[in-house]
């Protein structure tokens, strides 16, 4: 199918986009800025698409300027659906990436896609009236959300915690500065992300909600421990307060269970590469540049 991707020279869209043509679709990207509604309606006015896959948007939860995920997150994704819908063929299959963030803080686990949302940031509200206003396409657009939960790979940018460490172990530096060290999260690799993507968008229902997840969470010193072991260096942690988020989310993991039982419904089911396996590769990833 041809696949209309935002995003596409980000860290999700770049593995999306060599996963998706492997598996033999073809991909157009979006090169225009959502921000700007005139070039992005010019763009997709002149081509036809089977799908959309959003993905495009300001994701990390410390970006300074705080209008921004409401300006990109939520207007621009509302210009996005507009857009598609003054085609003369809507795409038959429009996925939309929110995040597990909407969930916020809660006392239970693994979270459902039924558990009400309480964002704690503004990336997190940003994502979450992006789905309710979603919504108000349902009955012109097929439209499926996704909620992936905390993922990660070569690529990512040194912003993220697991990008920040693999690099700092890497470069074997002496100490490295974090914020909240007690979190827990998934931390799963953005090849099963991108893989779940592409299986939704042939068999994901229409309105529906997935959360993108294993169900295994660890501790953020788990994953200082594991690369301790496969690098060989020991590194001094050190919490800087400048890092440390007044909202935290201190643990965050999801159900795969809805998304497991669709997919077998059709034969089929969501590979998690190790979670060993995902940092080797971060790590040589910067070993090699």
């Amino acid at each position: 199918m041809k696949i209309l991707l935002t995003g596409a020279q980000g860290f999700t869209g770049r593995v999306f986009a060599s996963r998706a043509t492997e598996a033999g679709h073809e991909i157009a990207p979006l090169r225009a800025d959502l921000t700007d509604d005139e070039a992005l309606r010019s763009e997709i006015g002149v081509g036809s698409y089977d799908a959309v896959v959003h993905l495009a948007a300001i994701s990390f939860v410390g970006h300074a300027e705080e209008r921004a995920f409401y300006d990109v997150n939520v207007v621009g994704t509302t210009s996005l659906l507009d857009a598609l819908l003054e085609l003369p063929a809507p795409p038959r299959r429009v996925l939309l990436a929110s995040s597990a963030n909407v969930y916020g803080n809660s006392t239970e686990s693994p979270l459902t896609e039924t558990h009400p949302p309480a964002p704690v940031n503004h990336y997190a509200t940003s994502k979450l009236a992006m789905e309710y206003m979603a919504r108000t396409y349902s009955d012109r657009l097929n439209i499926v959300t996704t909620r992936p939960f905390n993922y990660t790979g070569p690529g990512q940018d040194v912003n993220f915690v697991i990008p920040k460490l693999a690099k700092h172990f890497a470069e074997r530096a002496e100490s490295i500065a974090l914020g909240n060290l007690d979190v827990e999260r998934e931390f799963n690799d953005v090849r099963m992300v991108c893989d779940a993507y592409l299986m939704l968008l042939d068999h994901g229902e229409a309105s529906e909600i997935y959360n993108v997840c294993s169900g295994q969470p660890y501790m953020l010193q788990h994953i200082i421990d594991v690369f301790t072991r496969i690098s060989g260096h020991k590194i001094q942690v050190n919490v800087n307060p400048k890092y440390v988020r007044p909202n935290e989310v201190h643990r965050l993991c999801g159900s795969p269970d809805k998304l497991a039982t669709m997919l077998a419904g059709h034969g089929l089911s969501l590979k998690a590469p190790p979670l060993e396996d995902t940092l080797r590769r971060m790590l040589d990833s910067f070993l090699i540049a």
